[in-house]
């Protein structure tokens, strides 16, 4: 149950809107519903009963409270329920609207003295509240915090009527367009208003920005117009933002401040945003990664999964401090929603704009150290798209199973914190990245499932017990190979690589909880590549890393040692192995 508030200052003009045809949607058996004393005029039922009637019973103590009365003293609310609810009879309705003007202060319970109002139905999953501010003894009615006063009210309604219960919010939720912002993008074409790709815009511009500067830089080489609001000294105050092309009646831009986008997006926020996590320079090896040859994309996308699972485990750590994180990982889906290939990109938008709404909350972190997350959406950035196919499309999956795990993270820590909305919104992020992972784990998978058919019986039964004993569930699990292909083929390839396989399995599985994940072979999969500093993309057997173990590794399946790590040279094939012709 969603109420919207309004305030005007013409009730005969509402009255005529609400009895009338309607604008935009038909207006059907237009009617009161409830009114102060029960016994107000219906034009819509008593043919003797008229607009101007009804009117002038409203506005009697606005009349007589001369210029007392609030210049815009119509207070007008209207109640929609959701579309998969029950239709609710006018005696419902009525109750509703007596709870929702005593609420907000309109009508006090018990107080002969409150305001006149009217609610009047003239559709099957609505209502609309009309009140006159002026109570009977000639005062205001203290109407502080109206909005939040029927939210909180609309939720005990929804529990009680058995209605689809709505996630409370806290008041740091962006700012909805408005139904004439709405009505306006459909006429235009549009498939969204120009305050919803604004934001979009303005959150994708300060992703991993090193500062004010480049900030609107950004902004400007993505097509978006902005002015800079400046103080007498030269020194910028504020900033809005308006697309080409968007225009008002008077054929002038429609500009947006940033704080009518979205709280965090005023330029003081933005500024204390730099402030707290300035990116660290861009490393251009890390763990050795940079020797390998692989792609800029593919390299970043593997830096930056390490630091998506330090930010996954501060959030486990269920401190205030992990709020920091939070606002990064925003930053690295909007980072990876403009350079993500064309297989993704639809997701990983969507996954964006669903977390935006987890990144605020009142919760701040006092002393906020996000350089390093920052610094890896700047990484993706600078490394421009990836192909979505090989290495690259590979080391965009094993980055994508870690952020399902941070959302899935948020949403635990959100849900302790009583952040509904925001854990919610984590939820929905989460689903979007699980759809974009999918997508880009079929091709690298697929080749490993492949290759682990493949291997000899004997050796693929060493690996599958090691497996078992590591996880001793794993194969009564929903949707658990009953065979772990991919995984064994994995082993296979650590091993070969110099690296003990028990001991690397064991690793992958204590580095953080496997039961919010959907498939456990997925999640160990990537976590051994990275550990072992495997190709992301199993097929890039060029760009193996092999030898990066320990020379005193134990022997491989052929009974001799893998090269040493000094050599870099991949180890030379198995005739028994190889993967499958394409």
């Amino acid at each position: 149950m969603v109420p919207k508030i309004r305030r005007g200052s013409r009730t005969h003009g509402l009255l005529a809107y609400l009895y009338g045809p309607g604008k935009r949607d038909e207006h059907t058996d237009p009617h009161l519903v409830g009114s102060w004393d029960g016994f107000a005029p219906d034009p819509g039922r008593d043919p003797e009963a008229t607009l101007a009637r009804l009117a002038a019973a409203l506005d009697l103590r606005v009349k007589q409270a001369g210029t007392r009365a609030p210049a815009q003293h119509v207070w007008h609310c209207s109640v929609r329920t959701d579309p998969g609810d029950r239709l609710l009879s006018d005696d419902e309705w009525n109750t509703v609207a007596r709870r929702l003007v005593q609420a907000v202060n309109l009508v006090p319970q018990g107080d002969p003295d409150g305001c006149r109002w009217v609610a009047v139905r003239h559709a099957d999953d609505h209502i609309h509240i009309l009140a006159t501010m002026v109570r009977g003894d000639l005062r205001r009615p203290r109407m502080n915090y109206d909005f939040k006063k029927a939210q909180a009210e609309c939720r005990r309604i929804e529990q009680e009527m058995g209605l689809r219960q709505l996630k409370p919010g806290d008041g740091t939720g962006a700012k909805a367009p408005t139904s004439a912002e709405r009505f306006k993008a459909e006429r235009t074409g549009r498939p969204e208003t120009p305050r919803e790709t604004l934001r979009t815009a303005v959150r994708q511009s300060l992703a991993g920005a090193a500062g004010e500067e480049e900030f609107f830089t950004r902004l400007r080489e993505a097509g978006v117009r902005v002015r800079l609001r400046h103080a007498p000294s030269g020194d910028v105050l504020g900033y809005s933002v308006a697309l080409p092309g968007d225009r008002n009646r008077d054929r002038e831009p429609v500009w947006f401040p940033g704080s009518a986008l979205a709280p965090d997006l005023s330029l003081p926020k933005i500024r204390r945003r730099l402030a707290d996590g300035t990116p660290e320079p861009v490393m251009q090896d890390d763990a050795g990664e940079a020797r390998t040859g692989w792609s800029a994309p593919a390299h970043q996308r593997r830096r930056v999964t390490t630091i998506a699972e330090r930010a996954a485990t501060a959030l486990d750590e269920d401190d205030d401090e992990a709020a920091g994180q939070l606002v990064g990982v925003g930053e690295l889906l909007d980072a990876l929603a403009q350079t993500s290939p064309a297989a993704t990109r639809a997701e990983l938008g969507a996954a964006a704009r669903a977390f935006e709404r987890a990144t605020r909350s009142h919760i701040r972190a006092g002393q906020a150290d996000t350089r390093a997350i920052r610094s890896a959406a700047r990484g993706i950035i600078q490394a421009g798209g990836a192909l979505g196919r090989g290495e690259d499309g590979g080391a965009t999956a094993m980055l994508l199973s870690t952020l399902v795990l941070v959302t899935i993270a948020a949403v635990r820590w959100h849900s302790a914190r009583g952040h509904a909305q925001q854990a919610a919104a984590s939820q929905q992020a989460a689903e979007h990245l699980r759809a974009a992972y999918r997508q880009a784990a079929t091709a690298p998978m697929r080749t490993l499932r492949a290759q682990g058919h493949t291997l000899p019986e004997p050796e693929r039964r060493r690996y599958e017990a090691a497996i078992r004993a590591a996880l001793p569930e794993a194969g009564t699990r929903a949707g658990a190979e009953p065979t772990h292909y991919a995984l064994a083929a994995t082993l296979a390839q650590a091993e070969q690589a110099g690296h003990d396989p028990e001991t690397l399995l064991r690793k992958a599985v204590t580095l953080r909880e496997l039961d919010t994940a959907e498939d456990v072979n997925d999640v160990l999969v990537w976590r051994l590549r990275r550990l072992a500093h495997l190709p992301a993309h199993p097929e890039d057997t060029s760009r193996s890393t092999s030898g990066t173990g320990s020379p005193n590794a134990p022997a491989n399946r052929t009974g001799v040692r893998p090269t040493p790590a000094t050599t870099a040279r991949p180890a030379p094939p198995d005739p028994h192995n190889r993967p499958p012709r394409r």
